[in-house]
């Protein structure tokens, strides 16, 4: 919106607020990406490559993101999973030393 002088407004009552920014970024995604490299005397000595990518779950899950869903420390369900993985495997060993044992 414009003044009558034909100078923008500072603050107009369209202009987007914190909130509105948050959910656009969300909704649609950012990506990060950078490199780090640290070279001497054309010796490259360390490299660090950064990836960032903010976005809603959702949206994360439809870029086919989905990490923290196998992730013990973050999922109650992967959490169970490996318990569950564990054990199974501490069974399966039991029954083996009880097989030994009888032999």
């Amino acid at each position: 919106m414009t003044m009558p002088s034909g100078l923008p407004r500072p603050y107009d009552d369209q202009s987007a607020n914190l909130a509105d920014i948050l959910e656009r970024v969300l909704d649609k995604g950012v990506v990060i990406a950078g490199d780090i490299r640290i070279n001497l005397l054309d010796i490259e000595l360390l490299t660090i490559k950064l990836r960032l990518v903010v976005a809603s779950v959702d949206r994360a899950k439809e870029m086919g993101i989905d990490w923290w869903e196998q992730d013990p420390a973050l999922s109650s369900g992967a959490r169970r999973n490996e318990l569950g993985q564990e054990n199974e495997e501490l069974r399966r060993r039991i029954a083996e030393l009880e097989a030994r044992q009888e032999s």
